[in-house]
């Protein structure tokens, strides 16, 4: 039967052995959880502690498929991580809260800031980038992704009191390194000159060192650019070339306003 043939086709052409989207689902789940247990005030802690460590197990059987993979041992090592993550997000929070001037209070920041949920998850994440547990991490980015438009890929390493302002359309590359009190605006991408997988492992995002401050929809591209201390980049700047200290980059636009009522 033709319906026998299809259905037999299907199931061969589905040949990626490990693909489970329950994992994706699963990934979403747990993130969410970590947030409010460390967020909520109404969310209590040591039992949602000891969920998110089953969780956790499931997880790390279904994402560790290689043979000998050390994946659940992670969670110990990992929760001795949690007081200094969660140091470092009200740091941030606070560095939006007392730089933002539409900011009423830190609990709105927490609440409402997009750009602090995408920090919060980012820093969750790269945690278990570093311990090398795979695809986790960056499900729990792209979960963040989806929700506010900010893709901060896991492996960056981002300094302390990070702000990102309205963040939309922000992107972060993999080995980017940004350092300590840096503000970036919306349409931000901090990524590679060219996509190339033989650049894996390889140093291809730039460096931001610390008090810079970038604008609107600039555009910083390359492992060896790096933006120096105490800088400012304004809006819709392209650089491909490295930026000294105490800097100040801004594009100047070719404008043409015209009196159409004398046309």
């Amino acid at each position: 039967m033709e319906m026998e043939r299809i259905i037999k086709e299907i199931e061969r052409q589905k040949n990626v052995p490990n693909l489970n989207f329950s994992i994706k689902e699963k990934t979403e789940d747990f993130t969410r959880k970590l947030f409010y247990t460390l967020f909520d005030r109404q969310t209590e802690v040591a039992n949602n502690i000891m969920e998110l460590g089953k969780d956790f197990e499931v997880l790390a059987k279904l994402v560790c498929w290689e043979p000998g993979s050390p994946c659940q041992d992670i969670w110990k090592d990992y929760l001795q991580k949690l007081p200094e993550i969660l140091e470092k997000l009200n740091y941030d929070a606070r560095a939006i809260a007392e730089n933002d001037p539409a900011a009423n209070s830190v609990e709105e920041v927490y609440l409402s800031y997009p750009g602090f949920f995408a920090i919060a998850v980012y820093r969750l994440s790269h945690e278990f980038y570093r311990f090398g547990l795979p695809l986790v991490p960056r499900l729990m980015t792209e979960c963040a992704h989806r929700l506010t438009g900010t893709d901060i890929n896991p492996g960056a390493k981002i300094g302390n009191s990070f702000f990102i302002d309205h963040a939309t359309g922000v992107v972060i590359g993999e080995t980017a390194i940004i350092e300590d009190n840096v503000k970036i605006y919306q349409g931000v991408t901090l990524g590679a000159l060219y996509v190339d997988s033989s650049l894996k492992n390889i140093k291809r995002h730039p460096t931001i060192k610390s008090n810079v401050t970038i604008y609107a929809n600039a555009t910083i591209l390359g492992g060896e650019t790096v933006i120096g201390e105490n800088s400012i980049i304004g809006g819709n700047v392209w650089l491909t070339k490295s930026v000294p200290a105490n800097s100040m980059v801004s594009h100047q636009p070719q404008i043409s306003i015209k009196n159409t009522i004398n046309e």
